[in-house]
């Protein structure tokens, strides 16, 4: 990791180091994808934004869960397919989601896509029409 990332654009919810747990709907919305599937979404985003995907949150253990951070309250605006979870605020849901620092040690969380002041949030029409071809078709399991 870049020690050196300038940091007038980095919001408060990202914490100075280590990691932190901070509430889906507020200051983001994410889109949750497991293991395999969720890599696959993730490097095909990755490929078609020229390495600019916006933020990308990897777990290191477990499921190896894939969280696709996308502007607050939005998620729901798309129609994702078997296998992916929205994770938002509602009158009877909270979710929370890991936020890793910039730099240092995060582990078991980590960026797979950092967020720049140029793509923040990943585009949310984008990973669902990447997520319904690769998912629905079934080219990940």
């Amino acid at each position: 990791m870049n020690d050196r990332i300038s940091t007038p654009w980095i919001p408060a919810w990202i914490p100075h180091s280590g990691h932190a747990l901070r509430h889906a709907g507020i200051h983001f919305d994410a889109v949750r994808i497991k293991g395999a599937a969720g890599s696959r979404v993730a490097s095909e985003l990755m490929v078609r934004t020229a390495f600019e995907a916006g933020a990308i949150v990897q777990e290191a253990t477990g499921e190896r869960y894939m969280y696709f951070l996308l502007p607050p309250e939005t998620v729901r605006a798309y129609e994702w397919p078997p296998g992916v979870r929205a994770l938002t605020r509602g009158r009877r849901t909270v979710s929370y989601v890991g936020v890793p620092a910039l730099t240092g040690a995060t582990w078991p969380l980590g960026w797979r896509s950092v967020p720049t002041a140029e793509r923040f949030f990943v585009v949310g029409k984008l990973l669902e029409e990447v997520a319904g071809r690769l998912l629905v078709a079934g080219a990940v399991k």
